[in-house]
């Protein structure tokens, strides 16, 4: 027996937590959130962290690239290790170790621990490719797609619930006088990874890596793949071009949700006039989205797929790419903030369906090497964050240093204001050019085919994906 015949469930069925998948589905769900939580935690304090360590405008630049560069080696790793041990011991472990650096943080005196901590840091980010393997494992292909969406929405939703949490957790550090204003940053770190920790502990105790049992146990009864069949499939996931073409869309839909997420308070700032607490709330509106957002596209994806096939599921992929890059671009030349946050929100929507609806492609391409190619895939999504960020830094800066060259001489006030505008202007463009990236991405993306046998895999479970929440 091979991990493609283990039994899975049929039905998400949402809080009947005495079931092995339910229970599994969530406490996953939780990790990746606590994960994306502690990833991005230090965001919200970033205006303190600059003032307490003398953070310079590059390095506080190179610690945000650092934070999703970090997490491209990690995917890549965790993804073909899960395929061998299973996500329950190497989420376990990556819960615990990945706990180290959030707390570290707290601790930090010059830039250059705080820059060693952000990259370490990004590793719990390959959080995402455990949580896609053990959603894949526990759930049928009629209802994978929206299991592997729904848990990743919560863990993206972690990204954002932070700008809300954080402030929070310092607010009752100062408050109970554990600490002053200016240190509530590093107990709030602290805390996080403490509760990361913990969860790593939960998670070993309370989930499995199938419905059939753990990995180990399956091993021993020879009901599992040998390493070296694992090692063949892991060469032939490389040597696969659809693996390739959904890093490209990964990266096309996560990375760029990724650095839109990181820039777009500075942009509706120098764009639209906004105060801080103002563009803040609207670019964590556009972060909670990810409750539902992720779901539809995984929902979708296995409608298409359940009644058109596999290749359903592709055309979907591209008709949602397609979406994301129009309203990407067209919200790159808006002027009126009335209509650009109507199209900001018609971003946020698409992009995060893509990302529902690639996961919703990626268990069908090898179903021996799940891990592997959910590593690579999800790696792609900080690759394609990291030119990004890349772009429009180089471009802001270009045009920044261009605009206070030009008002040399002139009041603080006007060199400031011309800054904004060139800013404003420079990461414009840049999102416009994002835009035809990701429309060349959904032209890519038809370019996955299936064979006749991989087709016909997917019949044995027709039934239509089942959201249940609570018993009838």
């Amino acid at each position: 027996m091979s991990i493609i015949t283990l039994n899975k469930a049929t039905k998400l069925e949402l809080l009947k937590f005495s079931k092995p998948a339910t229970r599994t589905f969530w406490i996953t769900s939780i990790s990746f959130f606590l994960c994306f939580f502690a990833w991005f935690g230090i965001v919200p304090f970033m205006p303190d962290v600059v003032k307490d360590l003398g953070l310079t405008p590059d390095q506080k630049w190179n610690s945000i690239i650092l934070a999703v560069s970090g997490t491209v080696f990690a995917r890549l790793l965790i993804g073909k290790l899960t395929d061998k041990y299973g996500p329950r011991l190497c989420y376990t472990w990556l819960l615990i170790i990945g706990a180290i650096p959030v707390i570290l943080i707290g601790f930090v005196q010059t830039p250059l621990q705080f820059l060693i901590c952000r990259l370490f840091i990004g590793f719990i980010g390959a959080s995402f490719v455990i949580t896609q393997v053990h959603t894949s494992i526990m759930f049928a292909p009629s209802i994978v797609g929206t299991a592997n969406a729904t848990s990743a929405g919560w863990g993206n939703l972690g990204g954002g619930a932070n700008r809300l949490g954080m402030p929070i957790i310092a607010a009752a550090v100062v408050s109970f006088g554990i600490a002053e204003q200016a240190d509530a940053w590093r107990y709030s770190m602290i805390i996080a990874g403490i509760i990361c920790f913990l969860m790593g502990i939960v998670y070993y105790f309370f989930t499995q890596d199938t419905l059939n049992g753990n990995f180990k146990d399956l091993k021993a009864k020879g009901q599992m793949p040998t390493a070296k069949k694992d090692q063949v499939g892991f060469l032939e996931v490389l040597k696969d071009y659809r693996v390739w073409i959904l890093f490209f869309v990964y990266a096309a839909s996560f990375g760029i949700e990724l650095t839109v997420y990181g820039t777009m308070d500075d942009y509706l700032q120098n764009t639209f006039q906004l105060k801080r607490v103002t563009a803040g709330n609207i670019v964590l509106s556009f972060a909670l989205m990810n409750i539902f957002a992720r779901t539809l596209g995984g929902f979708f994806g296995d409608r298409f797929g359940n009644k058109y096939g596999l290749r359903g599921r592709v055309i979907f992929l591209a008709l949602i790419l397609a979406l994301e890059g129009i309203m990407l671009a067209t919200f790159s030349s808006i002027t009126i903030l009335s209509v650009g946050i109507a199209f900001l929100i018609a971003f946020s929507l698409t992009v995060q369906m893509a990302e529902g609806a690639t996961f919703s492609v990626v268990p069908f391409i090898n179903k021996k090497a799940i891990g592997s190619i959910s590593g690579i895939v999800g790696a792609g999504g900080n690759v394609g964050a990291f030119f990004a960020a890349m772009l429009l830094k180089s471009k802001s800066a270009i045009a920044e240093k261009t605009a206070i060259a030009a008002n040399q001489g002139m009041s603080q006030d006007i060199i400031e204001a011309a800054q904004s505008a060139a800013s404003s202007t420079a990461v414009s463009s840049g999102y416009f050019i994002i835009g035809g990236v990701i429309l060349a991405a959904s032209a890519i993306t038809l370019a996955i085919k299936f064979s006749t046998e991989e087709e016909t895999e997917t019949t044995e479970l027709k039934t239509e994906p089942t959201l249940i929440l609570a018993d009838k």
